[in-house]
């Protein structure tokens, strides 16, 4: 069976399929059409409903549910990895409602997490992920919300935290925090769907077992990033969650949505969301 598969060129996503779409494990019959794209990308591509399986944040599949369902496995979610709100002067936290902030992407959740600390703030511009530190520096915004591989660079270029979102999060329900999850559409059957999941938390383990392996097509697409970012990089984001969300994992996924739900962020509850 030929499947699409949306993912993005970060080191961690790169690590993390690397195996199954280069038949370095058993996909169980399973073949892979890839499409490459920035998350924000993904986000947008899987509101159209046509890509099979997909990378996106958790944010954006609140709004998809009734088309796909998340996969237990290949998930980026974890403590102390979550997006950071910075500036190139200080901000003080209870100042963020009045300032532009540049965001990298409506539908990312770390847009999410900071209209639920923030309800107030609006204010916002979106920007390719990777252009956020330039554009404060350059003035055309006060603060930024950073993701990926910019929390291991922006205080190399003199530019300062305002407020750690993961942090946040953490404190106030002490569970991880669910960045981005790997969806399957409900038009297949509940037997690909198992299969696709075991499939990815196959390509995981083999990631994790051989770590090496990966490394020629992680770097291929993060060419500008140093050995050690990419390193962080992956250490940050890949993790036991990734292999399985298990119920600690799920708990938080469904807490984010509730506590979406309760801000006005999304409208409907939502139900039957994991691939069992």
């Amino acid at each position: 069976m030929q499947l699409t598969l949306g993912f993005s060129t970060c080191p961690n996503d790169t690590f993390i399929f690397d195996a199954m779409i280069h038949q370095k494990v058993d996909t169980e019959g399973l073949q892979f059409d890839v499409i490459l794209a920035d998350v924000e990308e993904l986000n947008r591509n899987a509101f159209n409903g046509t890509i099979d399986i997909t990378k996106l944040s958790y944010h954006a599949f609140a709004h998809i549910a009734t088309n796909y369902k998340l996969l237990t496995s290949g998930s980026a979610l974890g403590y102390k990895n979550g997006p950071l709100l910075i500036s190139k002067h200080k901000i003080y936290p209870d100042k963020v409602a009045n300032i532009k902030v540049a965001i990298p992407g409506k539908y990312t959740t770390a847009n999410l997490l900071l209209s639920i600390v923030y309800p107030n703030l609006k204010d916002k511009i979106e920007y390719m992920f990777s252009d956020i530190e330039e554009a404060i520096l350059d003035g055309e915004v006060d603060a930024g919300l950073i993701i990926h591989e910019n929390r291991f660079t922006y205080e190399k270029k003199g530019l300062k935290k305002i407020i750690d979102l993961g942090e946040d999060w953490e404190e106030k329900t002490n569970s991880p925090i669910p960045l981005g999850g790997i969806v399957i559409h409900r038009k297949f059957d509940l037997k690909t769907q198992q299969k696709v999941n075991r499939v990815i938390k196959r390509s995981v383990e083999y990631a994790f077992q051989n770590p090496n392996s990966s490394y020629g097509y992680v770097k291929k697409y993060a060419q500008e990033l140093n050995n050690e970012v990419i390193k962080k990089h992956i250490n940050l984001y890949v993790n036991n969650f990734t292999a399985d969300l298990g119920i600690e994992g799920k708990n938080a996924v469904e807490t984010l949505f509730k506590r979406a739900k309760e801000e006005k962020l999304i409208t409907s509850s939502l139900h039957d969301i994991f691939v069992i």
